[in-house]
């Protein structure tokens, strides 16, 4: 099967709208301009004749494809996000084929120095041959997750022309907000009507992912007190340099930049301040629940000491709860991922079983009663101006979802 070129002009038609989410947003979804692809994914399932298009108040679009094979099946639920990062511009997106890359260099844009290489991405070199996706530069691709987009909608249509392919009732969603980590916030799991479902938004070709990060938000709130420097002795708290000192004295060994694979971290992500009041905002992660809460408490026994050192000062720390590990629910149901592990065998790849070291709307959906695993696009690289995708992978990947659905009318 060979749905490339279906793949690139749907990947490129979905990358060239800004669907940025906003994580400082109180509306949901985050950011209007979501709606804007979101009613164009509604169309386009109406298009290809997919049955029960909605698009709801809340900006998630469901659609259904109507079973071929007899009997009583499970219903299987394919999912994917519209929303980009806010990490980098999705504004004005420009996607560039690099056709049949042959190794060396791909130059994204000469201008501002971003040239990707295998050996500031070793990852690519598994893609020597294949046509390479990036953006111009400027701005993140989108891959992330509108890849997925994509290979669930030309899959879907490619099942909906030929029904001679045995696949039960399957259910299609497609999310906003899952950047900023509210993708499932509003998301009706029993009007959805799915048994099992899979997100379509992993990396590379092959990479199937049942677990993921433990994750909290963080949030520290500092009150200063303010006077004339001439007379600050014993009188001034300077919120701006007492949230310098607490993100100072966060453990080297426990960043993001310091770890992999099943390793936890805490990172600071945004740091507001002056002399009065000053906020630091930050995100933990770990896979072991157990050690999250041991990296939590490290960080309170830090805000403590800063209290101490800083007593005309008020530090406030709070930890807020953003999703936990879905692969407690999925080990509970092992046709989910025997299943998927048969698909990509039969794709002809061999499955790599691993961490997600982020979040992913199934992990929030397994524990609403939805086990949902993760597949991958064929990208990697993403929330950043070296964002890149294969098309080859995501062609298998188009292929794996078919093989899916054929594997649950088994």
């Amino acid at each position: 099967m060979d749905f490339k070129a279906s793949l690139y002009k749907r990947l490129d038609k979905y990358a060239r709208l800004d669907t940025q989410s906003d994580d400082r947003s109180q509306t949901f979804p985050s950011t209007k301009k979501q709606l804007v692809l979101a009613k164009l994914l509604a169309a386009e399932l109406k298009a290809i004749g997919a049955k029960g298009v909605k698009l709801d108040k809340y900006g998630y679009v469901t659609a259904e494809i109507p079973a071929t094979a007899k009997g009583r099946l499970p219903v299987i639920g394919l999912l994917a996000h519209v929303d980009t990062s806010p990490d980098a511009s999705g504004k004005g997106v420009k996607p560039r084929l690099h056709k049949s890359w042959k190794g060396g260099e791909i130059v994204i844009s000469r201008k501002l120095g971003v040239v990707l290489n295998t050996k500031n991405c070793p990852e690519l070199a598994a893609c020597r041959g294949e046509d390479i996706v990036t953006a111009s530069g400027d701005t993140l691709l989108g891959a992330d997750n509108k890849a997925g987009l994509a290979i669930i909608m030309t899959a879907a249509e490619h099942l909906l022309r030929h029904k001679e392919i045995p696949h039960g009732k399957l259910r299609i969603g497609f999310t906003p907000d899952e950047e900023v980590g509210q993708g499932v916030k509003y998301f009706n799991v029993k009007a959805f009507g799915a048994d099992f479902a899979y997100t379509f938004d992993g990396d590379l070709a092959g990479a199937v992912e049942e677990e993921n990060f433990n994750a909290d938000g963080v949030k520290i709130s500092i009150k200063g007190k303010s006077v004339h420097p001439g007379s600050a002795k014993n009188a001034l708290a300077n919120a701006a340099r007492i949230a310098a000192d607490i993100v100072a004295s966060w453990p080297e060994n426990l960043l993001p930049e310091t770890t992999e694979k099943r390793e936890g971290f805490i990172m600071f992500t945004d740091i507001a301040g002056e002399i009065e009041k000053a906020e630091i905002s930050g995100i933990a992660r770990e896979h072991d629940l157990k050690k999250l809460k041991a990296m939590e408490r490290q960080l309170e026994a830090i805000v403590a000491a800063k209290r101490l050192k800083y007593p005309l000062a008020e530090i406030d720390l709070a930890f807020r709860e953003q999703y936990r590990n879905m692969k407690e629910i999925i080990v509970r149901h092992p046709a989910v991922m025997g299943k998927l592990m048969a698909a990509v065998r039969e794709a002809g790849l061999e499955p790599k079983v691993k961490p997600v070291r982020g979040g992913t709307d199934g992990a929030r959906l397994s524990f609403m009663g939805l086990p949902t695993p993760n597949v991958f696009t064929g990208g990697y690289n993403y929330h950043g101006r070296y964002e890149w995708a294969s098309l080859d992978g995501m062609n298998k990947s188009a292929e794996v979802l078919i093989n899916l659905v054929r594997q649950w009318a088994k």
